[in-house]
């Protein structure tokens, strides 16, 4: 072949692109999707609403909520974010930081890391799970971190009971969504909260899908999406 004659792409290396691209694209239209669900659940909230957010992580979505003047309970268990959660938020009285992750029962339990925390602190600590058998997660026990767990279905109950109803949960746990909301729907916790948003994540936990499949049929045949929203990004 002469010199200085590129060759073409081959079909593979096109074919990767596309998928690259049409995954950039799915991610930014899911990204747009959340900031406008987002801003119409702010509107919403007052002043002296109880709200959770389960996954906080650094406080992209705490801060916008607690900016209405509801009362924000901010979980986040990974001490990286949680770092950056406490800095975003220190300037505002009505949050309520839990350096904890959130399931159905009370203790303490491992976090595990994604592989490339390391090399990317920021960008994989929002990877950060409390559930075995996910993609590319590090669980070599060495790596893992204890931290504490809080029962949100207690803790629901117990909002409830002191406060009335809450007004807006969001939940974004890698995983550990799945136990929850199926006890949410099973003791019908559902019925204590204005609106429940989560994301799911059966993409990462092969052997949950099923299961996850069943929670969608099951939450879709009791609830409208305006009341529990299992597609928050």
């Amino acid at each position: 072949m002469p010199e200085n004659v590129e060759t073409p792409e081959s079909v593979t290396d096109l074919t990767n692109k596309l998928e690259k691209l049409q995954r950039r694209q799915a991610r930014n239209e899911r990204a747009a999707h959340a900031k406008g669900l987002l801003q119409g659940i702010c509107s919403m909230l007052k002043p002296g609403d109880t709200v959770l957010d389960c996954g906080a992580n650094v406080g992209e979505v705490t801060v916008p909520l607690a900016r209405t003047g509801a009362e924000v309970h901010a979980f986040e268990p990974d001490p990286f974010a949680f770092e950056k959660l406490s800095k975003a938020t220190r300037d505002l009285p009505n949050v309520t930081l839990h350096n904890a992750a959130v399931g159905v029962s009370a203790g303490s339990i491992k976090l595990m890391r994604a592989d490339n925390f390391a090399d990317n602190p920021r960008g994989a600590s929002v990877k950060s799970t409390v559930i075995s058998g996910g993609r590319m997660i590090n669980e070599d026990e060495g790596d893992t971190i204890d931290v504490t767990l809080v029962s949100l279905p207690d803790l629901v109950t117990e909002l409830y009971n002191k406060h009335g109803e809450l007004a807006f949960i969001k939940m974004d746990i890698e995983g550990a969504e799945l136990d929850i909301l199926e006890l949410m729907l099973e003791q019908e916790l559902y019925d204590k909260v204005r609106l429940t948003v989560a994301e799911t994540h059966e993409n990462k936990f092969k052997a949950l899908r099923p299961r996850f499949k069943d929670l969608r049929k099951n939450v879709g045949l009791k609830y409208p999406a305006t009341r529990v929203n299992l597609d928050w990004i």
